[in-house]
């Protein structure tokens, strides 16, 4: 039996209010009533709504934005920054994964998954598939071309080729990972990006030809060729290296 005296044990305090605001916003989100670039209701709004004190919808707010779910734009108002699906990889992410986490086994992981997905992906495309993949690396392209940055098309290819398995949990997992690395896509230099790209063209020769081990080797092929590239950099004065 747990003694509270031993393990230290504190009583569960009551939910409070703010909590409980949060808990339906983003049920919301997850139903796709309010979607990404959905603006809130002001403050006194829904203060009336949900029947408590502006000072309680602030702090709802807060959490809300600290949890990267919604967006407050000075003089224009607060709005969702997450789609449905978005809603539900955010926790599994911070679940799962810490940032403290080692960036070499995070790829280790990406290594198992993603070969696997575009396996799936290349026997369940279809021609939409097909046609939204080519929209994305024609995107990318002309991020290359412009010298702009191409993080946003990145995570873009790698979340379709995750929804194209029509595996929910694969695709859940896949777009965890994919998550807690966008801070490094957003430190691509020039020859990373062109990397990245080239390696996507791989993977959609691959998938277009119905090739699901071609598909494979690309995906694999591509993944250790971007960890190699990124690994190798010094950080806070250390040098982390692939090993």
């Amino acid at each position: 039996m747990l003694d509270k005296k031993e393990f230290d044990l504190k009583p569960v305090k009551k939910r409070r209010a703010y909590e409980v605001i949060v808990t339906q916003i983003r049920k919301l989100i997850e139903e796709g009533k309010l979607k990404k670039n959905d603006q809130l209701p002001n403050e006194r709004e829904l203060a009336e709504v949900f029947g408590v004190s502006r000072s309680t919808i602030r702090e709802a707010i807060k959490t809300l934005e600290s949890l990267k779910i919604v967006e407050s734009r000075q003089g224009d108002g607060t709005y969702i920054i997450v789609s449905s699906e978005e809603s539900l990889v955010m926790p599994l992410a911070n679940l799962l994964f810490k940032e403290t986490d080692n960036i070499i086994d995070i790829f280790h992981i990406r290594k198992i998954l993603e070969p696997y997905a575009v396996q799936l992906a290349t026997l369940n495309a279809t021609q939409n598939d097909i046609l939204s993949l080519e929209g994305i690396l024609k995107k990318q392209k002309e991020c290359l071309e412009k010298k702009t940055d191409i993080n946003e098309t990145d995570i873009a290819f790698h979340s379709l080729i995750a929804r194209m398995s029509r595996n929910k949990v694969l695709e859940r997992l896949m777009n965890a990972l994919i998550e807690l690395l966008k801070e490094i896509r957003e430190t691509y230099n020039a020859e990373q990006a062109k990397e990245s790209y080239k390696g996507h063209l791989d993977i959609y020769a691959a998938l277009i030809a119905g090739d699901c081990i071609g598909a494979k080797k690309a995906m694999l092929k591509h993944l250790t060729n971007i960890e190699k590239s990124i690994l190798v950099k010094h950080k806070e004065g250390e040098v982390i290296k692939c090993e």
